[in-house]
């Protein structure tokens, strides 16, 4: 099953950034350790600050993967452009979020993208990834 995980802004800095927030960890070393764990799954990973790159990724491996997990970052609560990809795709999107969005800023408190993605993870950390891989590797057994 392949399975592209889209990271969004500001993400890049995950293991330096807010460590309060985000942890400390890589997003690098979280990501072999997901490869570890689930072998079967062809995890192909893209990072970009810029709306895009993502939209781009969207479009060209949105009808070629068999899912998605997003995390859109703050282009999750300004980006129409996202939302429209999201919609126009044929892979299931998984919405994830390391941060409870609910317990911080009103402004994250909503989000453009999740009325076009099949679930939404947000508030257990790195581990949201792996809950996001574990939904769609089920839905695939379906």
């Amino acid at each position: 099953m392949n399975i592209l995980i889209l990271n969004g802004p500001n993400l890049n800095l995950l293991g330096k950034r807010e460590p309060h927030i985000y942890g400390h960890q890589t997003f690098e070393g979280y990501l072999a350790e997901l490869r570890l764990k689930y072998p079967s799954a062809d995890l192909e990973y893209f990072q970009s600050n810029h709306e895009g790159a993502l939209l781009d990724k969207l479009h060209s491996r949105g009808f070629s993967c068999d899912g998605i997990i997003l995390n859109a970052g703050a282009y999750t609560h300004t980006s129409v452009a996202l939302a429209d990809a999201i919609a126009g795709i044929a892979a299931p999107v998984v919405e994830v979020h390391i941060s409870n969005v609910h317990q911080r800023e009103a402004f994250r408190h909503h989000s453009y993208l999740s009325p076009h993605c099949a679930g939404i993870i947000v508030g257990f950390g790195l581990r949201g990834y792996e809950l996001a891989l574990q939904a769609l590797l089920g839905q695939a057994e379906r």
